[in-house]
């Protein structure tokens, strides 16, 4: 059925049933053009699966992605999983969250393959000085588009504007401002109930849009309804899948060989992304650069670069790390052979991604069902509505630092890049005014900076 299609009285109709063939083509398909990091990708994946094929409503995608917000882990892939959990249950989970990884996977790997054997990525380069200025116009659009949905009211105002404040002046954990916003979510959902119910705006875009194929009244399907013995077997399964890799690591290889510090301290990254990859990124600096010396600085900044440019969660720079760390190491080359280095790279990107993603896949499905069961429960929703508005504070001062370092990209008291400036504003008027596509923008931004840096070489 088309995403259109009316009855005989012109009403909008929800979609057909969506088979499992149809979910895995568009899957694949937004694994290779989810550029501009969780909120682009966000924003994707909202203009597909809400405005233009209805798979499910705007509330209960807000819902899932209020939870994933509240993970550790990349929230864009979270809420891919969740949405094809939800829709095909743990078969089509794992299939939406491991196509969201696996393009990206393997770009990468090419990518610092020819980063690492020819030492000059100039196509890179040119691309990335324009993407960043469109994803500095990205991530504040971002903000203005969550803002506008969440921000109802002078009290979710406040908290957007705290929230702000506390990262941006008092440098304050993003974990702590989640803290902080879930107590007051919760004792303002007792005190003043009406300040934390955001379902008001929901109306409009169902008028517009129509029915979801998973509407505000569809009951959970039985693959989503809390058991006790589903949740006991997920857990089980997911020990075994980190530690049975981990052990057979340990024993044949040793506790300090690349490959088994590799998948301990990736375990160890996955479980601190609270706040996307930006906040973890200064603890894989200095455990990969400074304590285990798998790469070096410079290195870590143009893998950050490839990163941006790819499609993907940003913290698939792990994959980088890993290729980079694994494709330099004597002993991965004593392992795979020293006259193909690049298969001790490629396993140890696989292997670290592997460890970082787990975790993401078992709070999902894990957790799932005990969210389906709290939709219309303010204990739970007032948190989470009052998270979402401090996320839009934080998501500003992200749009703020993308900003700085890109119209002032040699620091403080340096002239600053009036060209990236333009891109940026270019980008910004395309997306608030034109409502121009986040990918056509992306695109449009990365051919412009690899012209101009074609042009002034």
């Amino acid at each position: 059925m088309n995403p259109t299609d009316t009855d005989e009285h012109g009403t909008r109709i929800a979609p057909a049933e969506v088979s499992r063939g149809e979910a895995f083509r568009f899957w694949l398909k937004l694994g290779f053009i989810s550029f501009g990091g969780p909120a682009g990708q966000i924003a994707v994946m909202h203009q597909e699966l809400v405005e233009r094929r209805r798979w499910i409503s705007e509330r209960r995608f807000l819902h899932a992605l209020n939870y994933c917000m509240l993970l550790p882990g990349p929230e864009a892939q979270q809420l891919a999983t969740y949405i094809g959990w939800l829709m095909h249950r743990s078969r089509g989970g794992i299939v939406a969250g491991g196509l969201f990884v696996l393009p990206s996977l393997f770009i990468l790997i090419a990518l610092s393959w020819v980063y690492v054997a020819f030492g000059n990525v100039p196509l890179v380069a040119g691309l990335f000085y324009g993407i960043k200025p469109a994803v500095t116009a990205i991530v504040a659009h971002a903000a203005w588009r969550i803002g506008g949905r969440t921000l109802k009211n002078g009290v979710l105002w406040a908290i957007a504007a705290a929230a702000f404040i506390a990262i941006f002046a008092l440098n304050m954990p993003f974990p702590a401002i989640v803290a902080i916003a879930a107590a007051i979510g919760y004792a303002g959902g007792r005190i003043a109930p009406a300040r934390f119910r955001v379902g008001g705006g929901h109306g409009a875009t169902r008028t517009a849009t129509g029915p979801a194929l998973i509407d505000d009244d569809t009951p959970p399907p039985p693959h989503a309804r809390f058991s006790a013995s589903r949740l006991a077997g997920v857990a089980v399964a997911g020990a075994l899948l980190w530690s049975v890799p981990m052990a057979l690591l340990t024993l044949a290889l040793g506790w300090s060989h690349p490959l088994t510090q590799m998948g301990w301290f990736f375990t160890k990254a996955a479980l601190l992304t609270f706040g996307g990859a930006y906040a973890v990124l200064p603890y894989v600096y200095q455990g990969a650069v400074a304590h285990y010396g798998w790469l070096t600085p410079t290195q870590m900044i143009d893998g950050l670069a490839l990163g941006e440019t790819t499609p993907g969660p940003l913290i698939m720079v792990v994959a980088f790390v890993g290729f980079v760390g694994g494709y330099l190491s004597d002993e991965m080359r004593a392992l795979f052979g020293p006259d193909i280095p690049f298969l001790a790279g490629a396993a140890a990107a696989a292997l670290v991604t592997w460890f970082t993603f787990l975790p993401s896949f078992l709070f999902i499905l894990a957790g799932g069902p005990l969210v389906e069961s709290t939709h219309d429960d303010l204990k739970f929703t007032a948190p989470l509505t009052a998270i979402t508005a401090a996320v839009v504070g934080v998501i500003v001062n992200l749009a703020l630092f993308f900003g700085y370092h890109v119209f002032w990209p040699a620091g403080p008291g340096t002239a600053p890049d009036w060209i990236a400036a333009a891109m940026a504003l270019a980008a910004a008027l395309a997306l608030f005014r034109l409502r121009v596509g986040v990918i056509p923008v992306i695109a449009a931004s990365g051919l412009t900076g690899l012209l101009l840096r074609t042009l002034t070489t």
